[in-house]
């Protein structure tokens, strides 16, 4: 199978199995540049191991939310009051590729898909509070694939599952919805477990300060996601009045030395959400072997997704002891989740 075969499979199972009744532009624009070589071979471009319609997608919102005009941005939600019809944007859509080839390249190789999905937390908060309620103990997170950190933020959320009850962070301006499919159900604290130390790990950190990094992160959130926009410029707020350590560079390399830095009274909780897809083989194999070794001398609990497979799991050590349990399914955008532990 070629390169471009290869990446028309990707649009065609991105606009099935992520976009399909979640966004009608990016569900129809996929289809038709699949079957575009002149849009395929653009994608080429990508930085290797990133997820190509992610990028591209977020390169072209990107640079309309940036200024540039073009009547494509008629059929962009997050642009317009009343958007046109997606059925009728593709030809718009590779017209403004066309004139912006150059920057959409350039944003190709440079850039990374570091969507900082708020709402995740809504299925983390459980798996939290079934940790805490294990070892009773304060947790220390880190995050690797942290982006800008807001995930960091999870014990500062107020939380509700489709009943009028509250959980998490009472008094937070920040309120998640999600539902919990299925016969079993979690746990949920009403208020956040205690949290001693947070650190967040990613090769490159989004600073929120910075009007380009919050801009790439916005052109992230697809069109028709008002609501999902609206988290995130809220938790943006929140982050800048919050004490989280954001640290440049390899998660393997650094999070021993993070793990160092918690106290010694804390769980040690290492969690990664729709990160480990773009993390070589060799990388997560060392990652595994890294909390085994942790796992030797102190509690530490690891939280993940796409490593082997879509399920979240969780992994852990309590006095040397390993257990392997998986969570559950979960939504992409956390707007619903299965529990199985």
């Amino acid at each position: 199978m070629d390169k471009t075969t290869r990446i028309a499979n990707h649009f065609l199972s991105f606009s099935k199995k992520e976009c399909r009744e979640s966004s009608r532009l990016y569900e129809l624009l996929s289809l038709q540049i699949a079957k575009e070589d002149e849009l395929l071979n653009l994608c080429l471009m990508a930085k290797k191991g990133k997820p190509t319609p992610n990028l591209l997608f977020a390169s072209v919102h990107y640079l309309l939310l940036a200024g540039k005009e073009h009547p494509l941005k008629a059929f962009y939600s997050s642009m317009v009051k009343t958007s046109r019809d997606p059925d009728d944007a593709f030809p718009y859509f590779i017209d403004f590729c066309r004139q912006h080839k150059e920057e959409i390249v350039h944003l190709l190789k440079t850039k990374s898909v570091q969507t900082n999905e708020v709402r995740r937390c809504a299925y983390l908060y459980p798996v939290f509070c079934y940790v805490y309620d294990l070892v009773k103990k304060p947790l220390s997170v880190i995050e690797i694939g942290t982006s800008a950190g807001l995930n960091l933020l999870w014990d500062q959320f107020r939380y509700s599952y489709g009943t009028p009850n509250r959980y998490g962070c009472q008094h937070s301006p920040i309120h998640l919805t999600s539902k919990v499919r299925g016969n079993t159900s979690p746990s949920f604290h009403t208020v956040s477990p205690p949290v001693v130390f947070k650190a967040g790990i990613d090769l490159n950190i989004i600073d929120l300060q910075k009007k380009e990094d919050y801009l790439w992160l916005e052109s992230l959130i697809w069109p028709e996601h008002d609501e999902r926009r609206r988290i995130m410029k809220d938790a943006a707020k929140m982050l800048k009045n919050q004490s989280v350590h954001l640290v440049e560079g390899d998660g393997v390399a650094i999070l021993d030395t993070l793990v160092q830095q918690a106290p010694d009274n804390s769980a040690v909780c290492i969690f990664h959400t729709h990160v480990a897809n773009q993390i070589p083989e060799e990388s997560k194999q060392k990652l595994i072997a890294q909390i085994e070794m942790i796992g030797r001398t102190r509690d530490v609990f690891h939280i993940y997704n796409n490593m082997w497979d879509p399920k979240l799991h969780l992994d852990y050590y309590i006095d040397g002891q390993e257990t392997k349990k998986i969570v559950g399914e979960t939504d992409g955008h956390g707007r619903w989740f299965t529990w199985e532990l």
